[in-house]
């Protein structure tokens, strides 16, 4: 095989037909599922990149291999895993559980040929083309290139990217990117070299060196063998006996037909390199449909729902406006020659042909309407592979199927294989014989294939939560909360869905990875079995806390926590809360006083206000009003501090929390269980509240305090990440002190490396900054109002009934086994996508974080993860 490149010097690519190449690597954008006004935005985006082009470059799209250790690699990212055991563990069984898939992530090129405006260099570079062409059959050194050249070639490379605009993000591709895209071109269906280690590399890169560009040797890339129509290997096999080909018996099949299959039913290219030998086929698209609907067209993005991978090179000719109406109106004219011969026979005139006028006239009639309007005249080539020719070929035959059916036709050229197969390298001349495929095309409609469409979703690193559902072979996500505040976006998290949707289990996952990562948790427990504190003693096995508030073995007096200020502050919150006054009033400042006197004594406690309360009802010096105001606060307080459920608040004789030291470890859950709350209907009137039980009204008052305590020792050390979960989080949010907590965690988490993971069962139970929650997740929700307020929460569109039936009835469906933990996630970067979570066969963590009764008494429940994956709808 011949290397289509003599020299790549940065991003630039010397062919040896003349052309002088220039690469960039785009980054996709939008996604599967975005809201129309975004999909509007993106189309115009990707329309006006298309209409900045000129001439005819060409775009790659390539399923990049994923390895295992490149998985494990982004798990470890940013953490010293040597010193934290128990990462290790879980990095290590997801790298098992990934061993032997078949995993890739999609990567977007496009090469723009350069073209001189006074075409100074082209004679020159034609020349040393066609010398390098003799040259390289003689063994004679080919003609250098100089640095005027390069200089000039790069100049023009950066008006290309300027004209292009910032549509989307661009950068230019490196040598070692550049000969990468050779390298998986070759070593479709082996085990091909990783993009990664390129995106790192150095290598491969030309150099001046005395006014010359002097350039590595690309002979290696060349050493392959490429066959088309190749035998089976296990054909070939048969057929030979000590080395020597064995001849036709009488009777028996003809030797070209001894596999069982003539030459053209073998419709692949055999791919024999050092690694191997790999079988691929290629298929051209030859009819796209007349019409169809912008939310259907975009088929390069649907080509990742396959359960295989496959690659598309586009090789497109940039038309202007002024020559597309010129073949236009040819066309018309063809088309009223053939309808004057059509109306002379007695059959009459077909009925493709006002089809096909209409056709022509809509067409001019756009092209009429704006003088910046292109036409896209595209070769679009889809690439399938495997390890074996029955693989690939079962792979091709499927595609296009699924095109057939989308009324696309694809075909697979016999005799046009390798020629297909050169289109897609870069640097290469555009055979002629691929002209026939040739599609016409608005800028617009173009656009509208989704060749730029994103479709991958979660973090760069972080924990693998599952899979991405919208991929068809295995892509892991990840999820990294602690690495948001270094991006500058927010480390919280709301997750909104029914019960048994798969909430609780995310909830752990993500806690277990903060903790086990170095960071630290605190959650909120308030499930009557404890589940919390039950999974922190499996999963965080001496490094956990368990603070019991039903038990009161620890106090949680702010006074003896804080102290000074901050102390007195969330001490006067607790007790207007708890005793049902407003701070502003008559009562409010009674209770100011003690809280002020009793902070500044010897011994600052919660028991020290209800003294200084007593003292101030009996003071003659005070006014009748406020001794009556004393006295009500006293004996109210006085009922409250009798019940046990508010012992670890008023019990001075309990240990205080330490936040140094208990609420230090890495996973600390404060259980709440014993604690009632009043029903949410109760707050939307004050005098039903006061009416509620005074189990429910101190049960709201200590959980505010705990939240309290839980906000200040996850601001206490911004060094350490520290995640604070809180199930149900309607029992903050329904209060306006909640509220008011949740809003500060939201506000200021990210500058002291703190973050929030919320979960409801309705999205307005988030409360009302729930906008400011980097990382969104809808899990099924059955009712249909629930379902369209999840989708506006996550910023798509709740209008669209194929969506509403997704999340009603598509994600995780009752019943099903393996469909458990399908969720919506949007993440910071605002992508969308549908996934599976999956707990990693890490006992101490999957024995203990089921909810549901039959699985918390079942282990092993992980150990068919990729199976299930594998037949949950992808």
């Amino acid at each position: 095989m011949r290397i289509p490149f003599r020299h790549i010097a940065g991003h630039l690519v010397w062919s040896t037909s003349g052309t002088v190449w220039a690469l960039w690597r785009v980054a996709p954008v939008g996604g599967r599922y975005v809201a129309p006004q975004v999909r509007d935005e993106i189309l115009s985006r990707v329309t006006s990149l298309v209409r900045s082009l000129a001439g005819a470059p060409r775009l790659f799209g390539f399923a990049a291999r994923v390895d295992p250790g490149e998985v494990a690699e982004q798990m470890v990212e940013g953490v010293d895993w040597q010193h934290l055991p128990p990462w290790a563990e879980t990095t290590a069984a997801a790298l098992d559980l990934l061993a032997g898939q078949e995993m890739h992530r999609r990567t977007l090129w496009l090469a723009v040929p350069l073209v001189s405006p006074g075409r100074r260099f082209d004679l020159a570079a034609n020349g040393s083309a066609m010398w390098s062409e003799l040259s390289g059959a003689l063994g004679l050194a080919p003609v250098p290139v100089g640095s005027d050249e390069v200089a000039e070639c790069t100049e023009r490379a950066q008006r290309v990217q300027s004209a292009l605009g910032g549509g989307l993000l661009l950068r230019p591709a490196r040598p070692a990117e550049i000969v990468w895209m050779v390298q998986h071109a070759v070593h479709r269906g082996l085990e091909e070299p990783l993009l990664a280690d390129a995106e790192e590399s150095a290598l491969y890169g030309s150099r001046l060196a005395d006014g010359e560009l002097r350039s590595p040797s690309y002979a290696d890339l060349g050493q392959v063998r490429i066959t088309e129509g190749g035998r089976p290997a296990a054909a070939e096999s048969e057929n030979r006996k000590d080395g020597k080909a064995s001849r036709s018996k009488p009777g028996g099949a003809a030797w070209w037909r001894r596999d069982g299959a003539s030459p053209v039913a073998r419709r692949w290219l055999q791919v024999e390199c050092e690694a191997g030998t790999g079988y691929q086929a290629h298929l051209a698209l030859a009819e796209f449909p007349a019409v169809q609907a912008l939310e259907s067209a975009d088929l390069l993005a649907q080509l990742e729902s396959l359960d295989f991978p496959v690659d598309f090179t586009v090789d497109m000719q940039v038309v202007p406006s002024e020559r597309a109406r010129e073949q236009v109106r040819r066309k018309k004219k063809e088309l009223l020659d053939q309808a004057e011969q059509y109306g002379a026979q007695p059959t009459g005139m077909p009925h493709s042909l006002p089809e096909a006028a209409g056709d022509l006239a809509e067409q001019d009639a756009r092209l009429s309407r704006s003088s910046v309007e292109v036409e896209v005249q595209s070769v679009t080539v889809l690439t399938v592979w495997g390890p074996d020719s029955a693989v690939c070929d079962a792979r091709a035959r499927a595609l296009v199927a699924l095109l057939s059916g989308g009324d696309y036709r694809a075909v697979r050229p016999h005799g046009m294989q390798e020629a297909l197969f050169a289109l897609g390298l870069p640097g290469s001349m555009r055979p002629a014989g691929v002209k026939e495929f040739t599609q016409h095309q608005l800028s617009e409609d173009w656009a509208a294939g989704g060749a730029f469409t994103n479709t991958g979703v979660g973090d760069p690193s972080g924990m693998m939560v599952g899979v991405d559902l919208d991929c068809g072979t295995i892509r892991p996500v990840l999820i990294n909360l602690a690495d948001a505040p270094q991006r500058n976006a927010s480390a919280s998290m709301g997750i909104v869905g029914d019960l048994g949707g798969g909430k609780s289990v995310l909830e752990k996952l993500l806690v277990a990875a903060v903790a086990d990562r170095g960071g630290r948790a605190i959650v909120i427990d308030r499930t009557p079995i404890r589940e919390w504190a039950t999974f922190a003693r499996s999963a965080a096995v001496g490094r956990c806390e368990v603070i019991d508030a039903a038990q009161a073995q620890l106090s949680i007096d702010p006074l003896r926590v804080f102290g000074g200020p901050v102390g007195a502050h969330y001490a006067l919150s607790y007790l207007t809360l708890q005793l049902g006054v407003g701070p502003m009033s008559a009562s409010g400042a009674v209770l100011h006083h003690a809280v002020e006197e009793a902070a500044a004594g010897r011994d600052p406690s919660m028991a020290s206000v209800l003294r200084a309360l007593k003292v101030l009802a009996k003071k003659s010096s005070a006014g009748s009003s406020r001794r009556d105001a004393a006295t009500t606060m006293s004996e109210l307080l006085a009922i409250v501090s009798s019940n046990p459920l508010a012992g670890m608040v008023f019990d001075p004789e309990l240990p205080p929390v330490t936040l140094d030291g208990d609420l230090s470890a890495d996973m600390v859950v404060m259980t709440t269980t014993g604690l009632t709350l009043p029903p949410r209907e109760a707050f939307a009137d004050m005098e039903v509240l006061r009416q509620q039980p005074l189990e429910a009204l101190i049960g709201r008052a200590v959980l505010y305090l705990i939240a309290a305590i839980a906000r200040q020792a996850a601001f206490s050390d911004p060094s350490r990440f520290c995640a604070v979960a809180m199930d149900e989080a309607y029992w903050l949010t329904s209060s306006a002190e909640g509220s008011a907590l949740v809003h500060e965690i939201l506000h200021d988490g990210r500058k002291h490396g703190a973050g929030c993971i919320l979960a409801a069962h309705d999205a307005g139970e988030l409360g009302k900054d729930a906008g400011l929650l980097a990382y969104k997740v809808l899990a099924r929700t059955s009712d249909q109002a629930r379902a369209r307020k999840g989708l506006a929460f996550l910023g798509l569109d709740n209008e669209d009934e194929d969506l509403v039936r997704l999340v009603t009835t598509g994600l995780s469906p009752v019943g099903q086994k393996g469909r458990e933990g399908e969720m919506l996630l949007r993440d910071p970067r605002m992508q969308v996508g549908r996934i599976k979570v999956h707990v990693p066969p890490v006992p101490r963590i999957e024995n203990a974080i089921y909810t549901t009764p039959t699985a918390a008494k079942t282990t092993g429940v992980s150990s068919v993860l990729l199976e299930e994956a594998t037949r949950a709808g992808i």
